[in-house]
C-alpha cells in the first residue's frame, strides 16, 4: 500500500460507510465531491468486519496512490478517516457500543483506535445515518434548514434528527433509533426485544423475510428473494409483492407520522438501499404520511430522497474530518 501521511490542509480524506451488507468507501474532498470509490460485501456472518473495513480503505488509498504517483508525489497526504457505521456508536470514543445479530460479534468494537493505529490518521466515527444527516445538512436538503430528520431503510431501519441546527447524538450517541419505534404493539419479534418494530416491515432483511413468508403461504418456495426483487414485483403489480408492500408503507406513514408529532421537522429525508426504489416509493410514503398526521403539524415538511442516493452516507462519513476538526466530536 502507499505510504499515507497525515496533511492538515490536504484536500482530501477517506470516507467510509459500512453496512450490513456491503460497505462503500471512497476519496472525498471537503465539498462532498467523490473522486472514486470501492464496494466491497461486508461478509459480517463470515469474516471479521474491522478487517473487512480495513481492506475497503486499503482498497481506496492505493489507488488514490497511484494517481497521486501518476501527478509525481510522494506519498498519499490525507487529512484523516471518517467512518458512518450501522450499530450504536459511542461517538466520543469512536467504538461499537452494539450491534444486532445483522453484524454479529461487532459489538464492542474500538474502531477509531484500531484505525488510528492503522493508517497513522485522525479518525471520525459515527452512526451511519448521523453522517447521512451530515450530508444533507451540509450538501442537500437541509441546507439552510434548522430541524431535519433522516430514515435509511437499508439491511435495517436508521434514524438521525438535527433540531435547532444541532445533530441529537443522546447521552452517549445512541438516539435516532428510529427503527425500533414500534409500529403493532402485538407484531412480529424484534432483535432489539420488542415487538413490532418499524425495522420488520420497511428494512430490507424485514421486506424480504415478509416476502418469503407470504409465498411460503402460498406454497411457493424461493429462496433467493429479496427486497430489490420483491419491490420489482410490486412495481409490476405482483398481488403478493403488493401486499406485503402496503404493509411496508402502512408502517412509514405511522412512523414518520409519530416523528412529525415528536419533532415539528421541516425536510424528511429518505435514504438506504431500499429506497433507491425512487419516485414511486416516496410518493406511496408521502400519501401514508399525509393520512396519518395532523394537518398542521404535516403543513410545509418536505419528504425527500437523499442528496446522493447511497453514497450519501460515505460523503457524509468524510465529511465528519472538516466538520470536526476543531472540536474533535460533533456537534
Amino acid at each position: 500500500m502507499s505510504h499515507i501521511v497525515f496533511d492538515a490542509d490536504a484536500s482530501y480524506a477517506v470516507g467510509v460507510d459500512v453496512g450490513g451488507t456491503k460497505i462503500n468507501a471512497g476519496i472525498v474532498d471537503a465539498r462532498g465531491e467523490v473522486l472514486l470509490t470501492r464496494s466491497i460485501a461486508t461478509q459480517a456472518a463470515e469474516r471479521e468486519v474491522p478487517e473487512r473495513i480495513i481492506l475497503a480503505v486499503e482498497a481506496v488509498i492505493a489507488e488514490f496512490g497511484s494517481t497521486a504517483a501518476e501527478a509525481m508525489q510522494e506519498a498519499v497526504r490525507l487529512k484523516g478517516i471518517g467512518v458512518g457505521t450501522a450499530g450504536q456508536v459511542d461517538w466520543e470514543q469512536g467504538s461499537i457500543r452494539y450491534s444486532s445479530g445483522l453484524i454479529p460479534g461487532y459489538g464492542g468494537t474500538p474502531l477509531k483506535r484500531l484505525l488510528q493505529e492503522r493508517f497513522g490518521l485522525p479518525v471520525w466515527v459515527d452512526n451511519d445515518v448521523n453522517v447521512l444527516a451530515l450530508t444533507e445538512r451540509t450538501l442537500g436538503a437541509g441546507r439552510g434548514v434548522s430541524n431535519l430528520l433522516c430514515l435509511a431503510l437499508g439491511t435495517g431501519v436508521g434514524g438521525a434528527a438535527v433540531i435547532d441546527g444541532k445533530l441529537v447524538h443522546g447521552t452517549w450517541g445512541g438516539a435516532g433509533e428510529f427503527g425500533h419505534l414500534s409500529v403493532d404493539f402485538d407484531g412480529p419479534p424484534c432483535v432489539c426485544g420488542s415487538r413490532g418494530c418499524l425495522e420488520q416491515y420497511a428494512s430490507g432483511t424485514g421486506i424480504a423475510k415478509r416476502m418469503a413468508d407470504k409465498l411460503a403461504a402460498l406454497g411457493i418456495t424461493e429462496p433467493a428473494i429479496d427486497a430489490r426483487t420483491t419491490v420489482d414485483r410490486w412495481l409490476d403489480g405482483d398481488p403478493a409483492a403488493s401486499e406485503v408492500m402496503r404493509e411496508t408503507f402502512s408502517a412509514l406513514g405511522s412512523a414518520i407520522a409519530s416523528l412529525i408529532h415528536t419533532f415539528n421537522p421541516e425536510v424528511i429525508v429518505i435514504g438506504g438501499g431500499v429506497a433507491e426504489a425512487g419516485e414511486a416509493l416516496l410518493s406511496e410514503i408521502t400519501r401514508e404520511v399525509s393520512r396519518r398526521t395532523m394537518p398542521s403539524m404535516l403543513q410545509g415538511v418536505k419528504i425527500t430522497p437523499a442528496y446522493r442516493g447511497n453514497w450519501s452516507g460515505m460523503i457524509g462519513a468524510a465529511l465528519q474530518v472538516w466538520a470536526y476538526e476543531k472540536t474533535g466530536t460533533a456537534s
